[in-house]
């Protein structure tokens, strides 16, 4: 990049010192208030102002940033006010970013006139994912002709970063897939030397820029974050080339951290630099420039710090009388409304024969990326080569390009916390992670990104994806490729959840999540895809039409039992999902007409009244899982149906599931004494028969 300094218009520099100065002053003022302000945690950009406000500045509305939580200068340099600020800082109801909801300087943003600010969390390093997902979700829609015209003035993604958050894997994980695709992405990474109370030389092995040359295809800069002049001339030529060039960058800035590390972590407690760090304090640096090239005289800057105290001081005690949130906004935004609310379509075409589970998935995908060219799909091997590790992609790729069906490096997180950002530029990812016991990596973001990002938006930015989950035991698939999870992802609010046991439902779900706003996961089971497995015919249904759809939240009886039984009370109820379903059909062959089968294909929403009207029906209960019973989501379907029919209930209500070891053995006696088994489930079927 040419270094050659370009001139910076007066204008720029008087609004930036003004914007410092208001900064500044708001570090102080709540310095001065401490003890009302420390009620709720929060960190002040003091010492990291200029590098905030050169980068703010100079976005647009079209660009996306996401700031972190030391970066209310950069706030105030986008065209936020203190007041929007101290909203947050305080919990208030008519916070603009949360609602009360979330920490200060933890933006949701989607104002017309500023840059876009999808929801930021506290994870420190975790919004490298979603942001690079942003950036990610821009260049699909470029390629796709999806595209507004900006007139050259493309958008540009900013990802805020501390230099210690950069340690993170996850980070890397961002790094690594800006580098390869070439996003137009600029990583601006603050390093002030901590991290809380360890400092650079205890935890990093290089700094940022040192890290991320290792990156090829990401061009790196490295500023004094001090100077703002210096600051925004760097900015200034990187947002242009990235506008243009559409690639990334990463800008590492030294600066000092003259505040607190939060208000809760005071930096007398443990700094042994403060006196460095105030020789290089940003804010005399501009003040001098100012007065040393006679662009304001020194009446005019006292001018502007008089005036900047007097508005910080009315906004903060504006923003302290303001409301508190009322206890029913507590329960605003969970999920936003969805459009499928019934079952639609026809379920079974006439004079269609019965197909494996695998393919009712690929017409479903299939169809919608045919319909919708927002909808695309990614993950490990789902790419043209293989379509699949059990081929639930096949021909995709071939059929819609490479652009759209696509492979990703071994990255769960990745995978799943992209759809973040996908999703905020308007687009609708299916993604795969190939095996549920390969989600663990994937959790962080799936809980902390992609769960929370709608409710601490308070309804700005709601997550919609769909995250395709194979799960199960099939075939001596051994400890690592076996696995059932949903007791783990049931507990993560504000993710909808489906576990199916046919084709057509997998099919009416598949559609259904797509037209959903919501994240959605959904689990398939391995052992169903093809039928192979002894007892799992039922799974292969015919096809439904190209307008099947199924609502979350609804069971459906995959077996009825005999009216005169459930009269005569010689029946039973069994509640289940996934192979649980064809279990409990082959099992019930044993009791004719004695054994009614609930089906509940989605474990978020579950439906309650489904279970609880088979409870008071039947007055006996059996749960059934493949999970490892012992503290599971099956165990809490059994709690909920003892406390809601108590007065009902003839017999406990029984759960049962494989065995409580850690993990399914490789060997197939082995896996066999451990896995739940048809058997098993008559045998406890006529247990609770007879009690």
């Amino acid at each position: 990049m040419n270094k050659t300094a370009m001139k910076i218009a007066k204008k720029s520099l008087l609004e930036g010192f003004r914007l410092m100065a208001t900064a500044k002053a708001m570090t102080e003022i709540y310095e001065d208030n401490f003890k009302f302000v420390s009620k709720y945690v929060h960190a002040t950009s003091r010492g990291h102002e200029a590098i905030q406000l050169a980068t703010g500045m100079q976005l647009l509305p079209q660009d996306y940033v996401a700031p972190y939580y030391r970066d209310d200068a950069l706030l105030l340099g986008i065209g936020l006010q203190p007041y929007d600020l101290m909203l947050q800082l305080m919990a208030k109801r008519d916070d603009p970013f949360s609602g009360g909801r979330t920490y200060y300087s933890h933006p949701s943003l989607k104002d017309e006139d500023k840059p876009k600010i999808p929801h930021q969390s506290s994870a420190t390093g975790m919004q490298a994912i979603p942001t690079t997902g942003v950036a990610m979700g821009i260049q699909y829609k470029e390629q796709q002709g999806l595209a507004e015209d900006f007139g050259g003035k493309n958008p540009v993604v900013v990802c805020s970063l501390g230099d210690a958050s950069v340690t993170e894997g996850e980070v890397a994980e961002a790094l690594q897939m800006a580098a390869l695709k070439q996003f137009p992405i600029i990583y601006l990474v603050q390093d002030n030397g901590w991290d809380i109370s360890a400092n650079a030389a205890e935890t990093r092995a290089q700094n940022a820029a040192e890290y991320a040359a290792g990156f090829k295809g990401i061009e790196v800069e490295s500023i004094d974050g001090s100077d703002f002049a210096a600051c925004y001339d760097t900015l200034r030529k990187v947002i242009r080339k990235v506008r243009k060039e559409r690639r990334p960058f990463l800008i590492h800035a030294t600066l000092p951290l003259l505040n607190h590390h939060t208000s809760g972590v005071r930096k007398e407690w443990y700094r042994d630099d403060l006196e460095e760090a105030a020789e290089r304090d940003p804010y005399p640096v501009l003040r001098d420039k100012l007065l040393n090239e006679d662009i304001a005289t020194e009446a005019a800057v006292e001018k502007i710090e008089a005036e900047v105290r007097a508005l910080v001081a009315e906004h903060f005690e504006r923003a302290r009388s303001a409301e508190d949130p009322k206890p029913e906004d507590l329960y605003t935004h969970d999920f936003a409304p969805t459009p499928i609310t019934e079952e639609r379509g026809e379920r079974e075409p006439a004079g269609g024969t019965p197909t494996v589970m695998v393919d009712s998935a690929l017409f479903a995908v299939e169809e919608l990326m045919r319909q919708h060219k927002e909808c695309l799909l990614y993950g490990q091997d789902v790419g043209g080569r293989l379509g699949g590790v059990f081929r639930e992609a096949a021909t995709l790729a071939q059929k819609f390009g490479d652009d759209r069906v696509f492979n990703t490096p071994i990255q769960e997180a990745f995978i799943i916390g992209s759809t973040v950002g996908m999703s905020a530029t308007g687009l609708k990812p299916i993604v795969e992670v190939q095996f549920a016991d390969y989600i663990w990596p994937g959790l962080n973001q799936l809980f902390t990104e992609v769960s929370r990002s709608y409710y601490l938006s308070n309804g700005k930015w709601p997550v919609s994806s769909i995250i395709r989950v194979p799960i199960g035991a099939y075939g001596s698939g051994g400890p690592y490729h076996s696995s059932s999870v949903e007791s783990v992802v049931t507990n993560i609010r504000g993710v909808k959840i489906a576990y199916p046991s046919t084709g057509a439902d997998l099919k009416g779900l598949l559609k259904s999540a797509y037209y959903d706003p919501n994240p959605v996961v959904i689990f398939e089971h391995k052992g169903l895809y093809w039928s192979k497995m002894k007892g799992t015919e039922a799974a292969k249904t015919i096809m439904p039409d190209e307008d099947y759809v199924i609502p979350f939240g609804k069971a459906r009886v995959a077996l009825p039992a005999n009216p005169e039984q459930i009269a005569a009370g010689d029946s039973l109820a069994v509640i289940t999902y996934g192979m649980g379903v064809h279990w409990a059909l082959n099992a019930a062959k044993a009791y004719p007409g004695q054994v009614e089968v609930i089906d509940l294909r989605t474990l978020s929403p579950v439906d309650e009244e489904a279970m609880y009207d088979a409870a008071r029906r039947h007055n006996k209960v059996l749960v059934v899982t493949e999970e490892p019973v012992h503290n599971t989501f099956a165990q809490s379907l059994a709690a909920r149906i003892q406390e809601h029919c108590f007065e009902h209930l003839d017999a406990p209500v029984r759960t049962i599931g494989s065995e409580n070891m850690p993990a399914i053995p490789l060997n197939e006696v082995l896996e066999r004494a451990m896995v739940l088994s048809m058997e098993q489930v008559q045998e406890a079927i006529g247990e609770v028969l007879a009690y």
